[in-house]
C-alpha cells in the first residue's frame, strides 16, 4: 500500500530542494580558490549531479533525484533503477555541459575585446600622465594656487579695483 499522499511527495522535493541549494552554495564556496575555466565546470556537474531527477516508477509518474537512487541501488544491492538513473545523469550533464561550450565560446571573444579595450585605455592614461607637466615646486605654486586649484587666466577685463581708504 502507497502511504506517500501527493502533499507527502511535494513537501520531500521542497526539502530536498532546499538541501541540494544549500549544497550547491558550499561547493560553490569550497571552489572559488580555482582557476575560473576549472571551477565553472565543477560546479555546473554538481549543479546537475544535485538537480537531475529520475523517474521511479513508470505507472505512478512520480521522480527522485537520479544520485540518491544510484547511491541508493548501490547501497542496498537492488539495482532495478540504476541504468535509467545514471542514463539520465549522463543525458543531462551532456545537455549543460554542450550548452556550457557555447555560452563560453561566445563569452570568450567579448572578454578578449574587453580586456583590448582596458589596455588600450590604460596605455591613453599613461600617455597622458607621460605627457602631463611635472608640478614639482618645493615651496608651492604662485599666489592663484594656493587652494589646489589651477590659476585663473588673467584677463584684463576683468581685473580687480581696491576700494580707497
Amino acid at each position: 500500500m502507497d502511504t506517500m499522499t501527493e502533499n507527502d511527495y511535494l513537501i520531500a522535493w521542497g526539502l530536498y530542494a532546499f538541501a541540494a541549494i544549500g549544497c550547491l552554495l558550499v561547493w560553490m564556496r569550497m571552489t572559488r580558490w580555482m582557476w575560473r575555466w576549472l571551477r565553472e565546470p565543477l560546479r555546473l556537474l554538481m549543479a546537475v549531479l544535485l538537480f537531475t531527477p529520475t523517474i521511479i516508477d513508470l505507472a505512478k509518474e512520480k521522480y527522485a533525484p537520479a544520485v540518491a537512487m544510484v547511491a541508493l541501488d548501490l547501497l542496498f544491492k537492488v539495482g532495478d533503477n540504476i541504468w535509467r538513473a545514471v542514463s539520465d545523469l549522463f543525458m543531462y550533464s551532456m545537455i549543460a555541459f554542450g550548452i556550457y561550450v557555447i555560452f563560453a565560446l561566445i563569452r570568450w571573444p567579448i572578454e578578449r575585446a574587453s580586456a583590448a579595450r582596458k589596455e588600450r585605455a590604460e596605455a591613453a592614461k599613461a600617455a597622458a600622465k607621460a605627457a602631463e607637466p611635472d608640478d614639482d615646486q618645493s615651496f608651492g605654486g604662485a599666489g592663484d594656487d594656493r587652494y589646489g586649484r589651477p590659476p585663473v587666466p588673467s584677463n584684463p577685463q576683468r581685473s580687480r579695483v581696491e576700494p580707497r581708504l
